[in-house]
């Protein structure tokens, strides 16, 4: 399908495979796309800055980026945010069109029907986009695409007028008369509100008073404030909802200057917020911030989970803002008819950027047109015409998100004599494509399946969300492919026994490794060689500061599946590893935190004994400092003391043996040397079954004990 995408301060579209609807989702083929002047123009001016630019106006990600930077290299890390930037960002945030598939979750929602669509990263500029149910609203029959696209602006206009909390009579001013401002202005006139409207553009206002504007000010006609105080008998206004973009500060001060005493101000567009105390102290101005589309917004379990909040407590949702805006929109109560031009069809999407960001008059609202094209809603793209190489493993990658492309495709580049990556598969066909173009691989997908059925794939690499690791594992070993899967093997003891019963009837089958990668480092290797000889069980304490994650953060939610399953795990096999034994107790004990701010579940001590005697403690905390060196483990054994240092250094008391490294190393290359060397080999796998169902079992005792 073609996509709009924007990238060093232009638009472009690229063809990239359609999305497969998500079981919670519909997919929809887009009829109309609105675009957004201010936000979207905002995103490509930034994308057109210098990076060093870039940087500077958003000093949080270069504080990240800095310290992945530290921990795994300049050039690795600057290659992934170069190639991140070169492939492009969707844009779009607003579309209507028909249902065209429906997920199996879904209920009151047919193939056929007209539905709005909003979000950022959702409702693109593209011909099909998979959305969130909470996310679309039907169109009503007598209202036309055109119209319907504007969902999203609608919706943020109308949770703007909610938070000045409108009441008959009163006099709002709306300052800045974009198409945010103008829905804004009818819809307080529909509320019975006196509407002031200010623009310093003459065309904004008169087609504000055609729909219904009271009075129009334009600031370089005179004082604004000072008409303003003299059209409320010298009062001032009872709210000021401000929907203009401006850095500066200045559009704020007069807002308050506007005011009468105890009035509202509500903060839509984005401006600055520099705030004088004199401006809001003696008149005790409320002032507001209204967060885009309503209550929901931002919520993962409300947005990706469909997740409604009960009406009589949430009266009005995003959902139920964006179709009351529509409803509106039908009954003729907001009008776009004197704002709305022909769409411009996606092929010349360019040429309707151009008109907004161009010299002279621009127009109120864009929209873009997608006529039916065969082959759009195909999942899987050709992109290189690389043929299959003889002798290597041939393999695809199945999730090709942040971790995949900064750690797993440069390693396999690195050990092209042996991995043929054929396919990479993605959730969103933008990714697919960018992987599949920066990493020279043959065919870019959004359908898991296509994997399945493709003979040439000898081995799938899965890189998903851990809540689908087990079903896709078992669904590839039964397809015949061998599995390479990300840790954690299983969320749940359902997932780990239908892999294990899968084993049970076919003793023979495919490779199996779970991407537990410290047991290959550089420095387990060097302890497991210094402590080989043992004649004694030995103690390992180990201790990992993990770091603050909000308890609405993806990897504690139903994706993720906490952080003892999803990262703790990665220790109980590194235990195995270095015992070389069994485990035969598990106790965990959790702190009792006075508030929910540090959580049970990401600060405890596991313990966990093996039936060679060995005692091996991990201990997990969030409470300590980013600052401080995450991981460190003690090893006693033999009179000998080893020390691993963050995987940087691993220092031997007592014996021989050590290493340091120049950079950290957890042994994410190595794993994939032993896997490669497994199939060459046809013989013991890497990490052994017994021992992959062990870990995980581990997890789930620790995580039973916990949850107590």
């Amino acid at each position: 399908m073609k996509q709009l995408l924007v990238r060093s301060g232009k638009v472009f579209l690229k063809e990239v495979p359609a999305p497969v609807v998500g079981p919670k989702n519909i997919l929809v083929r887009v009829e109309r796309s609105c675009v957004s002047v201010g936000t979207e123009l905002a995103g490509i001016k930034m994308s057109g800055l210098p990076l060093y630019r870039r940087a500077l106006k958003q000093p949080h990600h270069v504080r990240r980026v800095v310290q992945l930077m530290r921990d795994q290299g300049i050039a690795r890390i600057y290659k992934q945010v170069k190639g991140k930037l070169d492939a492009g960002l969707p844009t779009g945030y607003s579309a209507a069109g028909v249902v065209v598939a429906v997920g199996s979750d879904v209920e009151g929602i047919a193939v056929g029907d007209r539905v709005a669509c909003a979000g950022a990263g959702v409702a693109n500029h593209a011909e099909l986009i998979d959305v969130p149910v909470n996310l679309s609203v039907p169109v009503p029959e007598q209202l036309s695409f055109d119209a319907a696209a504007t969902v999203t602006l609608g919706a943020i206009a109308m949770q703007g007028v909610r938070r000045a909390q409108p009441t008959l009579g009163e006099t709002i001013v709306v300052v800045g008369l974009g198409i945010l401002g103008q829905i804004t202005a009818q819809l307080l006139g529909a509320n019975g509100c006196r509407v002031i409207g200010t623009d310093v553009d003459p065309g904004r206002i008169a087609t504000a008073l055609e729909n219904g504007l009271d009075i129009g000010i334009n600031p370089k006609d005179g004082d604004m404030v000072e008409r303003v105080i003299k059209l409320t008998d010298g009062h001032g206004a009872d709210a000021v909802v401000i929907t203009a973009a401006s850095a500066s500060s200045d559009i704020l001060a007069e807002a308050f200057q506007a005011c009468r005493k105890k009035a509202r101000v509500v903060v839509v567009g984005d401006v600055g917020l520099n705030m004088a105390r004199a401006d809001i102290y003696t008149k005790e101005l409320d002032v507001l911030i209204s967060c885009s589309y309503g209550p929901g917004r931002y919520d993962p379990v409300y947005e990706e989970e469909g997740a409604d909040y009960p009406l009589p407590y949430v009266r009005w949702t995003e959902n139920r803002n964006m179709s009351e805006y529509l409803r509106l929109l039908a009954t003729g109560r907001v009008r776009l008819d004197n704002m709305i031009q022909e769409p411009f069809p996606i092929d010349q999407a360019e040429e309707a950027y151009g008109r907004l960001s161009g010299d002279g008059q621009k127009p109120l609202l864009v929209l873009l047109k997608y006529p039916p094209r065969e082959g759009a809603a195909h999942p899987v793209l050709r992109v290189s015409a690389a043929a299959p190489i003889d002798g290597r493993i041939k393999m695809a990658l199945v999730g090709a998100g942040g971790f995949a492309q900064a750690m797993h495709l440069p390693n396999l580049q690195k050990l092209k004599d042996r991995f043929d990556v054929r396919t990479v598969v993605s959730r969103t066909g933008l990714s697919a494509r960018s992987a599949a173009e920066r990493f020279d691989i043959a065919t870019a997908a959004t359908d898991y399946q296509a994997v399945l059925d493709d003979p040439q794939i000898d081995l799938v690499l899965i890189a998903t969300r851990h809540d689908l690791h087990a079903e896709m594992t078992v669904a590839a070993l039964k397809a015949g492919k061998h599995v390479f899967v990300e840790k954690p093997l299983s969320m749940t003891e359902q997932g780990l026994d239908a892999i294990e019963t899968f084993y049970a009837a076919n003793p023979g089958g495919p490779l199996l490794m779970t991407g537990f990668n410290r047991r290959f480092a550089p420095a387990i290797v060097a302890a497991q060689a210094a402590v080989k000889d043992r004649t004694s069980p030995m103690i390992v304490n180990y201790r990992m500061n993990a770091g603050y994650i909000p308890s609405d953060h993806w990897v504690h939610g139903p994706h993720g599946g906490g952080r003892n399953i999803g990262e703790a795990c990665h220790i109980y096999d590194l235990f195995s590893a270095l015992t070389g034994s069994r485990p035969v107790d598990v106790q965990a004990c959790t702190i009792v935190p006075e508030s929910d701010h540090w959580r049970r579940d990401d600060n405890f001590v596991a313990t966990i004994r093996y039936a060679d005697g060995s005692v091996c403690t991990l201990t997990y905390t969030s409470m300590g400092a980013k600052s401080f060196p995450k991981e460190r483990a003690d090893i006693f054994v033999d009179g000998k003391v080893l020390v691993l240092d963050d995987y940087k250094q691993l220092t031997v008391t007592g014996g021989k043996g050590g290493w340091k490294g120049l950079t950290m190393d957890k042994g994410q290359f190595a794993e994939l040397e032993a896997l490669a060397e497994a199939f060459r080999s046809g013989g013991q796998w890497p990490i052994s079954l017994a021992d992959q169902l062990a870990t995980t079992r581990v997890s789930f005792a620790v995580q039973h004990q916990l949850s107590a």
